[in-house]
């Protein structure tokens, strides 16, 4: 039987402890433990993205990564994604202005992809955006309208000057 463990987990720029078995799941710990049900849950094995976060500013299935893996790394929900509460930020918005979303279910985790996409690469073709967002499934729009959410949202984040993901993030 194993013990649970401390961890400390700097989650949406908040240091945040935990006390979980060693085998939680990143995806399990941030549902139950912190609240933040914005991550949903899919197939639970890595193959559908709707567990995605950032970490260190790389997309990650939460699904596939133990809590206690990620000690001293930083982690970004969809949570993170709002300038302020009631508000979309640049990606979310083209997400919506493109109809780059029907059910919702995958959203979270198309997101980030482009998130994690976008902040490195601030003009990406649409081979870039297609191979940011391969591991993330959806079954309602075709993909169509995400690749064109994601091409507007780097056009827009270009002219902005806003960051993709913020310096504390990366």
């Amino acid at each position: 039987m194993t013990r649970p463990m401390k961890t400390d987990l700097k989650v949406n720029g908040e240091l945040r402890s935990v006390t979980v078995e060693p085998r939680m799941t990143l995806l399990d710990t941030l549902r139950d433990e912190l609240n933040l049900k914005g991550t949903h849950a899919g197939c639970e094995h890595g193959v559908c993205g709707a567990c995605t976060v950032l970490v260190d500013g790389d997309a990650v299935r939460s699904c596939l990564m133990f809590a206690v893996q990620c000690e001293g790394m930083e982690i970004s929900t969809i949570e993170s994604s709002a300038p302020t509460e009631g508000e979309m930020d640049i990606i979310q918005d083209s997400f919506c202005e493109t109809h780059g979303l029907q059910c919702g279910y995958c959203t979270p985790g198309m997101v980030l992809a482009a998130k994690s996409l976008l902040a490195r690469e601030a003009d990406p073709t649409d081979e870039d955006i297609r191979e940011a967002i391969s591991g993330n499934i959806c079954r309602c729009t075709g993909y169509g309208q995400i690749i064109e959410a994601i091409r507007l949202a780097a056009k827009r984040l270009r002219e902005s000057n806003i960051a993709a993901v913020p310096e504390a993030s990366r």
